[in-house]
């Protein structure tokens, strides 16, 4: 049984590296995109926040549908993805980038969310945040991958060539997923017991000792945590740090992908230990330093000169460590029936986030964007602070993994 998870966990992890190719990409390419279709700040900030918007719509029918039709979502994920990426390249003006996007985040939901749920419907609570941690690097890696490759690509490429170029990748998702459907059971709906029996007894037994001992629940906190993350990160990554980087700092192409590439290198590197450390210490634990982490982050980000932002995006990348955190907290308190479903659920609120951030940045323009790492500052640290007190007052402190 331990190999039928590690192979399924490997292929799992194949998908989404494939996946994040465009994901890596893309904040790189965005100054061009808005020279090259002459959109003002707020239309760029709505074709950066479409994929967050897309994902945020489709999460809940998502998870509704991930519950009985995991399998036919591995299959529709890249599908969609790769149409998204070709309607976003062909040239098309300000409402076909937005198509191109929508369908972009639309696709990447499908195959991110199939990933999850079946590592948190088929994985030993053990080693859950290590396995959710090995599919988040994954997705590093292949993020990393698109900004090593639209960097080294020939800067007269026009931006579009480059990033259909970079994210060509997406086609080994096609030749992954049948091997991928042969290692699932051959029924995941939700009705279907885990492979794991000591999984789903441990799930289980948690969240009824949780009810029993009438503990306040951890799940409102894991949410709060999921979306602050996610809409200081989106804010960072598709608008401060690359338009920062060209209108303020000069830089054009490889200097913007960089930037981005000292967050990503610091995340891969501290990635897995993070969830090492998460199993042994407690998610929650472990969480609270990566929101203070990344509420540093934000700060020096938002507002330092260029020496600053490089030391912004070092931490940046190892406050991302903790990206997959939430969802163990959750884990803990979650029956596994329902996993999909609340999976679902947090995924509107971290999607939210990812499309808030970019489109706020925009409205705003650059003349007022500070406000946002101030805001998105202060409510890191707050929630940080409520997960501590929470974590504290229940016991939490004291699960390991």
């Amino acid at each position: 049984m331990k190999a039928l998870v590690t192979s399924l966990t490997g292929l799992l992890c194949l998908l989404t590296f494939s996946s994040t190719f465009a994901s890596g990409a893309f904040p790189a390419v965005l100054p061009e995109i808005a020279r090259a279709g002459a959109l003002a700040d707020w239309q760029l900030g709505i074709v950066a926040g479409a994929f967050g918007f897309a994902r945020m719509v489709a999460d809940v029918p998502l998870g509704l549908f991930l519950t009985h039709h995991l399998r036919r979502a591995l299959w529709l994920g890249p599908l969609v993805m790769a149409s998204g990426v070709l309607f976003l390249t062909s040239g098309g003006g300000f409402w076909i980038l937005v198509l191109g996007r929508l369908l972009m985040g639309i696709g990447q939901a499908l195959g991110i969310m199939a990933s999850i749920t079946a590592i948190l419907r088929f994985q030993t609570s053990r080693s859950l945040a290590s396995s959710l941690n090995a599919n988040e690097f994954a997705a590093m890696i292949g993020m990393l991958g698109g900004t090593v490759v639209i960097a080294s690509l020939p800067s007269q490429f026009e931006w579009n060539i480059a990033y259909l170029l970079t994210c060509s990748p997406q086609l080994i998702a096609l030749a992954v997923v049948p091997a991928l459907l042969a290692e699932l059971p051959a029924s995941s709906g939700a009705g279907t017991p885990s492979r794991l029996p000591a999984t789903s007894g441990m799930a289980t037994d948690a969240y009824a000792a949780a009810g029993a001992n009438g503990r306040r629940s951890m799940v409102p906190l894991a949410f709060a945590a999921g979306a602050s993350v996610a809409i200081a990160y989106s804010t960072m990554e598709q608008f401060l740090i690359p338009l920062r980087a060209s209108r303020e700092f000069g830089l054009e192409r490889a200097g913007v992908a960089r930037l981005l590439m000292i967050a990503q290198l610091f995340d891969l590197f501290a990635l897995i230990p993070a969830g090492v450390l998460a199993d042994r210490q407690g998610a929650a634990r472990v969480l609270v330093v990566n929101l203070l982490l990344m509420a540093a982050a934000n700060a020096l980000v938002g507002f330092g000169g260029l020496p600053v932002v490089v030391v912004g995006c070092a931490l940046f990348g190892l406050a991302m460590t903790g990206w997959m955190l939430p969802l163990s907290v959750l884990r803990q308190e979650t029956p596994p029936e329902r996993i999909a479903w609340r999976t679902g659920l947090y995924r509107v609120c971290v999607d939210a986030g990812m499309f808030l951030g970019p489109f706020l940045a925009g409205v705003l323009g650059t003349r007022f964007v500070g406000l946002l790492p101030i805001a998105w500052t202060a409510a890191l640290a707050l929630t940080a602070l409520l997960l501590l007190a929470r974590a504290r007052s229940s016991g939490t402190m004291a699960i390991h993994g």
